[in-house]
């Protein structure tokens, strides 16, 4: 079992949302979840890595994922001097085709970009560190609206500011500023204007960024403050549920860390999943039938992932957790019962890191030392198959990779890459 040592969170894109009725282009792949439809995948790669599709080192610093739109790739990234945030389009062979300045960076620890883009008829939303929302046009990167949400709304965050990736459905693009006036907002993706806003629970922000879910033909919005995991009406902006039993407030033990909420929640059937790192740990909520509450059916002290995700597939739940900032290990939990099936290293130097999946196969990428792992859903040990390693850029491995059309984009910093995996 993981031995407990704590640091400063070094902190990442955060991740997500799900369900047919949000926009499927966004962040974490069409379902939000981490899961990416390709089909007929490579079962190994040759040792040096696939087939490089292209290669660019003018992305920027940041942490965010690419996103695939038809023949199109947007991604955010920082300008030259760091003083701006950047949106930027690329066609598919890596050549950049535009690039607008949309809102000003967090100027604290880890300025980096963190937003991923969400696209819904013609139009890219993004939300930056100083919590600026903003509607870009994707024809000519004009932008349509900015609201200065991190103003307006008095947000309250913790010391690595906004890092949120916009929920967008229906006429409605999400933020997640909380503080004293509100918790969640709604704004019209056409114009920018308010729609609704929730009351305030007086909580600082996660860096969290909420999902859509289905379940007894009903809709709810999933979400994270610092303290608590809510349950939002997406129509009106009730919060019809509040959860606050996990972290030190569970365990009743000091902690030099407050609750600190890096992850989107997993969501299947009625069943949510949550975990954060130092020792967090994770849990599992039963949806009542009316969405009006929740219960907590397990808890979990093995995989308490940092910011780099989990994925659900064949009925367990595949991440890392966080033994401290610079190390970790590679954890698969069954859904149903939060039983670990393993806790292991990558051997050969590799830590923690993030993942997807795809066509039956996970993605590992490692935060420490950039190696790109082809991993077998195996619940009896972590079973990789391949892997590669990249080199250029800069900073830690922190951006989630990205799938499409048999493509696997993936980030380090300014370098940006495409590689062949069909």
């Amino acid at each position: 079992m993981k031995k407990k040592f704590y640091a400063v969170l070094l902190m990442g894109a955060m991740v997500s949302c799900t369900n047919a009725q949000v926009s499927p282009n966004g962040w974490r792949g069409p379902d939000h979840n981490g899961y990416y439809p390709d089909k007929n995948l490579l079962a190994s790669w040759p040792e040096s890595g696939p087939e490089m599709v292209f290669e660019t080192l003018d992305a920027g610093k940041g942490y965010s994922s690419p996103l695939v739109v038809g023949d199109k790739i947007y991604l955010t990234g920082m300008n030259e001097d760091e003083s701006e945030e950047v949106f930027q389009c690329y066609n598919l062979k890596g050549e950049k085709q535009y690039t607008v300045a949309y809102g000003k960076p967090w100027k604290q620890s880890y300025p980096e970009t963190r937003t991923t883009p969400a696209v819904a008829d013609g139009k890219a939303y993004v939300i930056s560190g100083m919590g600026e929302i903003v509607c870009i046009d994707v024809k000519d990167g004009k932008i349509v609206w900015k609201v200065d949400g991190g103003t307006k709304y008095a947000r309250k965050t913790g010391m690595w500011g906004t890092s949120e990736c916009p929920l967008v459905y229906d006429d409605k693009v999400i933020y997640t500023p909380c503080g004293d006036q509100t918790t969640m907002v709604a704004l019209n993706k056409n114009t920018g204007e308010e729609i609704w806003k929730t009351r305030a629970l007086g909580d600082m922000s996660g860096y969290v960024s909420p999902i859509m879910i289905e379940y007894k033909g009903k809709r709810q919005i999933i979400g994270s403050t610092a303290f608590n995991v809510i349950g939002v009406n997406p129509d009106n902006g009730e919060i019809e549920w509040t959860f606050d039993d996990w972290g030190p407030k569970h365990t009743g033990q000091k902690s030099n860390f407050q609750n600190i909420a890096p992850n989107s929640a997993l969501y299947s059937d009625g069943k949510i999943f949550f975990c954060h790192g130092y020792d967090i740990n994770g849990f599992q909520l039963q949806l009542a039938d009316d969405l009006k509450s929740v219960t907590c059916t397990w808890r979990t002290e093995t995989l308490d992932t940092h910011h780099g995700g989990y994925v659900l597939v064949g009925g367990k739940i595949y991440g890392s957790n966080w033994v401290n900032n610079n190390d970790g290990n590679w954890c698969c939990i069954d859904w149903e019962t939060g039983k670990t099936d393993y806790e292991e290293k990558w051997a050969g130097g590799a830590g923690k890191g993030s993942i997807i999946a795809a066509d039956n196969k996970l993605f590992a990428y490692d935060e420490r030392r950039g190696f790109v792992g082809l991993v077998n859903p195996n619940p009896e040990k972590f079973d990789v198959v391949s892997k590669f390693r990249i080199t250029k850029g800069s900073g830690p491995y922190w951006a989630h990779m990205t799938i499409d059309n048999g493509i696997l984009y993936l980030r380090h910093g300014e370098a940006f890459y495409a590689f062949k995996i069909k």
